[in-house]
């Protein structure tokens, strides 16, 4: 089942997560650097498909940090890409600079204030974009405004990375997604485990084509998608 490991917010982009609510997830505070259990479970996982899709040089754009973990586990395990992470939400971002800190690499930089939604972003050209369970815990305008900001920030034949749980052929690929998608519904109706369909769907109209579909552990998939040639 989808988990919500790559998020602080209970709202993508709007009310702040309180610290208490963070708790309630599961997470652990240590002054500033938060801990997302989840993290641990799925990172190696992630890595092993980063590996194969990401190009071994270049900027990497995360779009919803979260506790930054994520970004510490790659960046040492990538270290020819510089990371880039970014989240709406301070506390995320005062996670990821603790994070970094303790790190000590060479090859994060500072976290950016950054909504997906927004109409441009802060960033020039990346080579790739990770964005891990973000779009099932916001609303749809989430995706669409991923897409088009990845669609402007990319460089031709750059790389979008999703990771969660999606619906195929308009069925859950689980009763655990299912629970857990009625799960998020009731927190707030414009969440939801999305469409790989429309999710593509939208993709394409920001010249983005899919190019792979993997099937990860606990239910998740892995969508990579390749910017087309400007």
């Amino acid at each position: 089942m989808g988990r919500n490991a790559g998020s602080l917010r209970l709202r993508y982009g709007g009310t702040p997560a309180k610290l208490e609510s963070v708790a309630m997830l599961g997470w652990e505070i240590d002054r500033d650097a938060l801990t997302a259990p989840a993290v641990a479970r799925n990172r190696d996982a992630i890595l092993d498909v980063l590996r194969r899709v990401l190009p071994v040089r270049g900027t990497v754009l995360e779009i919803a940090s979260g506790s930054g973990e994520h970004a510490i586990h790659f960046a040492a395990a990538l270290p020819g890409l510089t990371w880039l992470p970014s989240d709406p939400e301070p506390e995320a971002r005062r996670s990821v600079a603790a994070h970094t800190g303790r790190a000590g690499l060479g090859n994060i930089l500072p976290p950016l204030t950054l909504d997906a939604r927004a109409a441009s972003w802060p960033v020039g050209r990346v080579d790739a974009i990770v964005c891990i369970n973000m779009i099932h815990i916001a609303p749809w305008t989430a995706t669409e405004g991923l897409m088009a900001g990845a669609g402007r920030a990319l460089s031709a034949g750059g790389i979008l990375f999703l990771y969660g749980p999606f619906r195929e052929g308009g069925h859950h690929t689980a009763d655990s997604n299912a629970a857990f998608d009625e799960s998020l519904r009731a927190r707030d109706p414009d969440w939801g485990v999305r469409d790989r369909e429309a999710v593509t769907a939208e993709a394409a109209r920001h010249g983005l084509i899919a190019a792979e579909r993997m099937a990860m552990p606990a239910n998740n998939l892995s969508l990579t998608f390749r910017r087309a040639e400007r």
